[in-house]
């Protein structure tokens, strides 16, 4: 069945695939709730009623402020199927951003989820004239109406001629959705997206999932444009969706569902890779040294050109240690996609080897979102690169090695801002992403920083600090760093530890410590992490090694506003809140 509006997907997925299991489902009170394709369908369609029955018309602003549900799904698509413009919104942002998105967006309908999320936004909702009505998933004391009360009323409003009708007259080039992100700027911009945007997509990805079962995982946030996608690609393939309840239960969901595929950020699997280090810490001398010697063979895992004698040794210590790990894990996976920011290259190495396949990609919410993306089949997948290209997508490099690209994926442009969109999509259709780049020789693509990143010091030397934070982040004793130095005489640094692995390494060297604070002011402490700066600057010339640096006590997380939700961090936050630290360590 032909999918060229992205709800046409729900409609293929009826027809093709109407014995699977379950479309989505979701973890409540201990059991999975499973929604069978036949209600998830009649639920968006009586949700469209609803929404017709209140006055919605075709580009009308429908916000949706919600975490990871099977609602947030049948909303989505039945704003969509009517010709209204779905906004999804970060339930994490602040008070501030959402005034800005709400007025913007001009939104009209809004469903929130939670009595949490209702405190931040009812003080806003006063100042947001063209807002008329507000709905929230259950009442829970709301004075509000709740999602049931509109698919009520869609119940006794039932029109399949007219639903049938408007969704045949929406024509795929037309805007579906407005994607609100700040990236690590902190400026909330609106990508507008149309329908075959995201399509296109869809058609140049469904031959890279899962090959052996119809099960994946979704735990990142639905409003970014990378995991909204991925579980269109999801139900556009007939698999279940199960999401995961937290982050914090995210290995007992795998070892229930047994999932094939699912996404992450690199961050998540640097936490599995960090635990399953501390663990061998603990075993007796001879466990330990066979431990660390299946650990490191991991880390040297290539897809291409390893000796036998190298692949028996990984089959032994499949045997022996990987084969616990995937069972610990949950040992069911053939795909792994990680984006948001780049996986180290032994880190990708060493989950591919014990059976976690990580394949890389990469872009931006104004390409829908994907660029590049590790696929099967021969110069598919490197370590380091983010894959080829998708087809139909054109990338070359600017000036300054800038990553430029044009084709179906790039938007129509930001909402309400045509000087910005003129400034991002040049006269010949490319769009200038703002990250730099190179290529192999067999055609990946490789992302080696963030231009408006790349300083120059008072010397005249450029300095990529991208390039320096990934390096040192592959040590285990730092969580984040952000490196600065513009128009300094030497490059300086912000340093985040991993506080897990710090704690569990005072813990060995009988270290005592009260408060991060304390753990981080210990001599033994400074002296570890001065031979950890020394180590890695080796790999950098003068002028970019890092002279000096802070140890923060201060973890920085989306939620405290350092982070972006894909877990990069906001350089200009970071830099406006440290500003009188930073300053001294320049003097």
């Amino acid at each position: 069945m032909e999918v060229t509006r992205i709800y046409d997907i729900l409609d293929r997925y009826i027809v093709e695939f109407p014995d699977q299991d379950a479309a989505l489902a979701s973890k409540k009170g201990g059991v999975w709730n499973k929604i069978s394709i036949k209600e998830y369908v009649d639920k968006v369609n009586l949700i469209s009623y609803g929404l017709l029955a209140i006055g919605v018309e075709k580009g009308d602003k429908i916000g949706i402020v919600s975490g990871n549900r099977p609602e947030w799904n049948m909303i989505d698509f039945a704003i969509m199927q009517i010709g209204a413009v779905s906004v999804p919104i970060y339930p994490t942002i602040s008070q501030e951003d959402y005034r800005h998105i709400l007025n913007h967006a001009e939104m009209k309908v809004i469903f929130i989820d939670g009595k949490e999320l209702r405190g931040k936004l009812e003080p806003i909702m006063p100042h947001v004239k063209s807002l008329k009505d507000i709905y929230t998933f259950t009442d829970e004391g709301s004075k509000y109406k709740i999602l049931n009360d509109l698919i009520e009323l869609g119940n006794k409003n039932k029109n399949l001629e007219l639903l049938t009708r408007l969704k045949a007259g929406i024509k795929p080039e037309e805007l579906a959705t407005i994607i609100y992100t700040s990236g690590t700027t902190g400026v909330q911009k609106g990508v507008m997206l149309s329908h075959s945007n995201i399509v296109s997509q869809i058609h140049n990805l469904k031959m890279t999932p899962a090959e052996w079962s119809k099960t994946a995982l979704s735990f990142l946030p639905l409003c970014h444009a990378y995991e909204r996608m991925l579980v269109y690609l999801y139900q556009y393939l007939g698999m279940s969706v199960y999401y995961a309840e937290s982050l914090a239960t995210i290995s007992d969901n795998i070892k229930e569902i047994n999932p094939t595929m699912m996404s992450c950020v690199p961050r998540v699997l640097e936490k599995i890779y960090d635990k399953l280090f501390l663990v061998g810490k603990k075993l007796s001398f001879v466990q330990r040294n066979l431990y660390y010697w299946a650990f490191n063979l991991a880390t040297q895992y290539q897809l291409e050109g390893m000796s036998g004698w190298k692949k028996a040794q990984l089959k032994l210590a499949d045997k022996l240690i990987y084969s616990k790990w995937r069972a610990a894990i949950g040992g069911n996976f053939d795909i792994v996609v990680s984006g948001g920011s780049a996986i180290q290259p032994h880190q990708a190495s060493f989950f591919s080897a014990i059976g976690l396949p990580v394949f890389e990609g990469y872009g931006l919410s104004e390409t829908s979102p994907v660029i590049a993306v590790s696929q099967r089949g021969k110069n598919g997948r490197k370590f380091g690169t983010v894959g080829p290209p998708l087809p139909g997508v054109e990338v070359k490099l600017g000036e300054r090695d800038e990553i430029i690209c044009r084709g179906h994926n790039v938007m129509i442009g930001y909402y309400k801002d045509p000087e910005l969109t003129a400034q991002v999509i040049d006269k010949d259709g490319w769009f200038h992403t703002g990250d730099t780049g190179k290529f192999t020789p067999e055609g990946q693509l490789i992302v080696t920083g963030r231009l408006k990143s790349i300083f120059k010091t008072s010397f005249g030397k450029y300095v990529n600090p991208h390039a320096i934070e990934s390096k040192f982040t592959e040590s285990p004793f730092i969580e984040n760093m952000i490196v600065l130095g513009e128009n300094k005489k030497f490059a300086a640094a912000l340093i985040v530890p991993d506080f897990v692995f710090l704690k569990s390494w005072c813990g060995k060297h009988k270290i005592p410590y009260s408060t991060n604070e304390e753990m981080i002011q210990h001599p033994d402490v400074v002296k570890r992490f001065q031979a950890e700066v020394k180590k890695y600057n080796a790999n950098f010339g003068d002028f970019e090694q890092v002279k000096k640096y802070k140890l923060m006590a201060d973890e920085w997380l989306p939620t405290n506003g350092f982070l972006s939700p894909t877990m990069k961090i906001k350089r200009n936050v970071i830099e406006k809140h440290y500003a009188e630290l930073i300053e001294k360590l320049f003097e």
